[in-house]
């Protein structure tokens, strides 16, 4: 029985990826179609399990039961956007218990954001409105990509998300609209969380290593830039609305093109942190760390009555 050759297969691949079909996992693929596929699910999924930590700390302190309990639901939900996220790397052949450990000893990394602290409320309704904006500009554009399992989890997740952006912008709009006290909270926050959101989308794509190939197979429909610009569209006239201050005094419009051009991020601050030198990477990771050993009990109970969820 004769085989294609491996020239044969990556150019029928190609082809398949043009026409706009899905990848599946039974599929063939390019090995570094995989690779690439799987360090990305990754490293989003290992983001929705320590996003879900600096807003977990604060439910003890959310103000009055209603914002409490909207709080858990939006920590439940990111834990089980990880969980639909590591099933789908799986799918690539990737146990999730290494995709783990790889997180907890530091050498999967994870988005930036959520190595900075969230030192008031304000914080958090700026990671609400702010962050998860961005991720829904992302997430919608990558359930469009071309691997089938990635796509139907983002499908599912952006979802929730839009819920999770209504909770941020309500807790925004009630802070900027309320006391000089929490009017000046939220500009303070807004300030923090201004530079991270716009490295969140990755470096500019003269700098990205990743982008070509991924846009080449259909990974990654937009650019790193793209996205960013997407998310500025959309963001700068409610930041305008609501009175609050930018703090890129350079930020303006091209009068040609209608685009935000923006002051460069501290770029060196990004990889910094991304590689496990950020504010709170120590504190982050010991935490998941932590909490990882502490469950140990129930992954082994579990795994004896062979009831530990397995790749799809």
């Amino acid at each position: 029985m004769t085989t294609l050759s491996d020239e044969a297969q990556l150019h029928a691949f190609e082809a398949r990826i043009a026409r706009g079909d899905k990848v599946e996992p039974g599929d063939w693929m390019p090995d570094r179609y995989r690779q690439q596929l799987t360090r990305l699910i990754q490293q989003h999924a290992n983001s929705e399990l320590m996003g879900a930590l600096p807003e977990g700390q604060w439910i003890p302190y959310a103000p009055g039961f209603k914002r409490k309990m909207a709080l858990i639901a939006k920590v439940q939900d990111e834990v089980g956007h990880a969980q639909l996220l590591y099933m789908a790397a799986e799918t690539l052949g990737k146990p999730r218990v290494e995709m783990i450990e790889e997180l907890i000893n530091g050498t999967s990394k994870y988005s930036n954001v959520f190595n900075y602290p969230c030192e008031t409320w304000a914080d958090i309704a700026m990671v609400g409105w702010l962050i998860d904006g961005a991720a829904i500009v992302n997430q919608t554009i990558m359930q469009t990509g071309s691997y089938g399992p990635y796509g139907r989890a983002l499908k599912r997740i952006t979802y929730e998300e839009a819920f999770h952006l209504k909770q941020g912008y309500d807790l925004v709009v009630t802070l900027a609209t309320g006391t000089r006290a929490q009017r000046d909270m939220c500009q303070e926050a807004f300030n923090r969380w201004w530079w991270p959101t716009m490295m969140f989308f990755g470096p500019p794509d003269r700098q990205s290593v990743h982008t070509e190939v991924l846009q080449r197979w259909g990974v990654k429909p937009k650019t790193n830039d793209e996205q960013r610009q997407i998310w500025l569209q959309k963001f700068v006239p409610k930041i305008e609305e609501l009175g609050l201050d930018i703090p890129d005094k350079g930020l303006h419009r091209d009068p040609d093109t209608g685009d935000y051009v923006i002051t460069q991020p501290d770029w060196d601050e990004f990889f910094r942190v991304i590689n496990g030198d950020g504010p709170m990477n120590r504190e982050r990771l010991a935490l998941r760390r932590l909490i990882y050993e502490e469950g140990s009990w129930l992954r082994t109970a579990l795994e004896k009555r062979d009831l530990l969820p397995r790749a799809a």
